[in-house]
Order: structure tokens, then sequence, then C-alpha cells
């Protein structure tokens, strides 16, 4: 009995230590001339709750249970009920934080988030395990493995989908349009994104695609750009920047993709509570394509780094939006490490495009709306029109060698139509507007 007065009176004895802490700071603001707010005041009923539960807890609970896990447990349960994104990262999860914006990590490659009480596939990144097994934007994860994942914290369910390399995981997923859930089994790799590839469309049209906004993304991002003008011989006449399905990343990351086709102006703000929390960034007087028009494909894996881009060329009338409205996430998280080696990753500031418009929770709308659709070829057994060349002695054009060049040409066009829809009325959208320039 003696014992567990004790660990009571150690624990009320520790808070009331903070509460004399807090309160020591209270009364240096109040010295300092700074007006107390009811916020600046230490709850004293709340806390004593706390305590009064912790000690139940650690004399009741059907197992014993060290003061560490109950504490390091407070204190996430703490940030997640604040919003999806602030969470405690123990020394091991920050590691791999780390890791992860640097472009190499371990686990199945899928950026999620939580919805009532669900794993939400934000995006799966490009050429992982996830995107290869056919996770989509917008599954719900239910189960991983025989556990549900209903009452599990993100953090946790995130380190249960890591593991070793070559190790499985089945994923029960729940997709709108089917019928009954999916069961989808995956094999875990290092997964090692390169946030940046490139390839000529159509002579004097480039493509991008950005997958990730990782530390060495904007150096990456020019590079490609060099080498698409390299093998144009010259300027491109319009260039597609595909960030469809990319989760974001390093907020420093899209705003040098943004400077990359900005000469001037705002690219980004944020605001919040503290005063380092609020920082604008401007653009350079360097556009790296010289004025071609770009078309920005998004939908609705497209999230936070990539809204920042989006947001930025849309407001600056520098580039057309094309696709579906875009995830929403404009909150900004800031790590900040503790002394024993573990983070808390807190939201400290929403972040604004040029126009002062904020995406949390709204996204960006597209100039053009794509429906996502995929397109077949028609059956050889429906009608197709006679046509002048079908008809019998009809008259040779005379230019026989650059009519088999365009049938070759349409034979391409083709191909992207049933391969990427989309991209290909992006193409056809820069194409307008090249013709409409001259």
């Amino acid at each position: 009995m003696l014992k567990k007065k004790a660990i009571f009176i150690l624990s009320l004895g520790i808070m009331l230590g903070v509460f004399m802490g807090v309160c020591g700071s209270v009364i240096a603001e109040r010295d300092m001339g700074k007006a107390v707010t009811d916020t600046d005041v230490l709850p004293y009923e709340d806390i004593r709750t706390f305590t009064d539960i912790f000690g139940l807890i650690k004399r009741d609970y059907v197992e014993p249970v060290t003061d560490k896990k109950l504490l390091e447990d407070a204190v996430r349960g703490m940030l997640s009920g604040l919003d999806p994104h602030s969470a405690y990262l123990v020394a091991e999860e920050y590691q791999e934080l780390k890791e992860g914006t640097t472009g190499q990590f371990g686990g199945l490659g899928i950026e999620v988030t939580m919805e009532n009480g669900f794993i939400k596939v934000v995006s799966p990144i490009d050429d992982t395990p996830a995107q290869k097994a056919g996770i989509k934007t917008g599954d719900l994860i239910i189960k991983l493995d025989d556990k549900p994942v209903k009452g599990m914290s993100l953090t946790d369910a995130v380190k249960m989908m890591r593991g070793e390399p070559g190790s499985k995981i089945v994923l029960t997923i729940v997709r709108e349009g089917e019928e009954a859930p999916l069961k989808l089994t995956l094999t875990r790799d290092i997964i090692k994104v390169k946030s940046v590839k490139s390839r000529m469309l159509d002579k004097g049209y480039g493509y991008v695609r950005v997958s990730s906004f990782q530390s060495g993304t904007g150096d990456a991002l020019k590079e490609a750009l060099a080498a698409l003008k390299k093998e144009n011989g010259g300027n491109l006449k319009g260039l597609v920047l595909d960030l469809r399905n990319n989760p974001g990343g390093v907020l420093n990351a899209a705003v040098e993709v943004s400077d990359a086709f900005l000469k001037k102006g705002l690219i980004v703000y944020t605001e919040g509570r503290i005063q380092n929390s609020e920082m604008r960034f401007n653009a350079a007087s360097d556009d790296l394509i010289d004025g071609a028009p770009i078309v920005v494909l998004i939908n609705a894996g497209s999230a936070s780094a990539s809204e920042i881009v989006a947001g930025a060329l849309q407001d600056q009338k520098r580039a057309v939006i094309m696709g579906e409205k875009s995830f929403g996430k404009g909150s900004v998280q800031t790590i900040l490490p503790t002394s024993s080696g573990a983070a808390v990753k807190l939201t400290t500031a929403r972040y604004y495009t040029p126009s002062g418009r904020s995406i949390q929770a709204e996204g960006i709308e597209p100039d053009v709306t794509l429906a996502r659709v995929k397109l077949a070829s028609l059956d050889k057994t429906d009608f197709t029109p006679v046509k002048e060349s079908d008809l019998s002695h009809h008259l040779q054009n005379g230019k026989k060698t650059a009519n088999e060049k365009k049938e070759g040409a349409d034979k391409d066009k083709e191909s992207l139509d049933m391969e990427d829809y989309a991209l290909h009325e992006a193409l056809n959208l820069l194409k307008g507007i090249s013709i409409m320039k001259k």
C-alpha cells in the first residue's frame, strides 16, 4: 500500500514541478509587461485528473505498465488529438523520417493519413511495391495482415508497414466502386525514390514528372530541363509538369521547383502563431524555359508541396492547371528534436498561395477539369467512314513520304491516348497554345 501511495505522490510531484515551472514563466512574462491570457494559466484541476488516472493505471491495470510507456503514450495521444499530421516520433521513427526526405527508405512506398480511424492512401509513390500492387489514391486500408487498423495510431500503422526488404504484408482495402474489400499482398523493398523523371513527348514539347519533393529535387529538375532542351536542339515550345499522386515533401524543394518557371513575384507564404512560423518566399529572375507555356497535371493525390507549386503557377498566370481537385493539405509541419533523440512533428502554420488562398481542406481547383477515364480502341468490326483514299482510282497526293511520316505520328498519338488520357490532353492544349501564338 505504501508503495502504491509513493508512486502516486511521485507522479503528482512531477506534475506539480511542471506546474511551478510554468507559473514561473507566466510570472516572468507579467514582470516584462506582457499580457497574460487564459491560455497561459496551467489548468491545475486537469493536471490533477491526469495524475489520478496515471495512478489508477499503475495500481489497477491488468498487467504492469512502465512509467516510460504511459508517459510516451500520453504524449502521442496529446499530439494525435490535434490534427492528422502532428505526431510524436521516437528516435527510430525520427531517423526514418530523415531518410524519407533524402530519397531512400524501407517499406512499401505509400503516403498515408488517418480518416475516421482507418488509414487512407494519399498516393502511392512511383516505382514502388505499393504502385506495382495497384494501390490507388483514396483507398482505405482496414487491415494490416490480420490486424484491424481501427484504433491504431498512424505512427503504429506506418511502423507495421515497414519491415525487412523481401518480407510480405497483406493489405485489406476498401475501394470506391468495389463491392467487397480487396486483399493485396505486397513485398517490402528498399524504396529509392527518384523524384524527377523527364522525356520528350513530341518535337518541341517536354514532359517532367515530379513524384515527390526531396532535398535534391530542385537540382534534379534543373538537370532534367537542361537535358530536354539539349535533346530538342533548343528551347521548348511547351512543357507538361506532372504532379499527379505527388504527396508533397520538403517545402524548400517546392519553392525551388516553382522558382524555376517564374521571373518574379511571391511563390508562397506561411502564417502561424509564433514569429518564426511566418515566412515569405519570392521568385528569382530566371525562368529556365524562357516563358514557354506550361500545363500542370494534378489529381486527388497531389498534396502539400505539390499544391504549393500548382497554386503559385496558377496565381501567377504562368501555367494552366489541368486534372482533378487536389488533396487539400495546406499546413506546415515543423520537426522539433528533443533531448532524448526523439522528435515532435508539430503543425505550426498554414501556407497560402500568392493571392492569399488557403488550400487547407479545400485543395487547388484545376483550370481545366478532367474526369478520371481510360480510353479504349473501337472494335475493328465497328463502322468506319469511307475516305477519298478508299475510293477506286483515286488520285495520288504526290507526297507519299510525308504522308507515311504523318501516319507514323498519328500512331504514336493514338498510343499516348491509350496510355495516359490526361497527358494526351495536356499535350494537345500545349500545341493549341503554340498555334495561337503563331
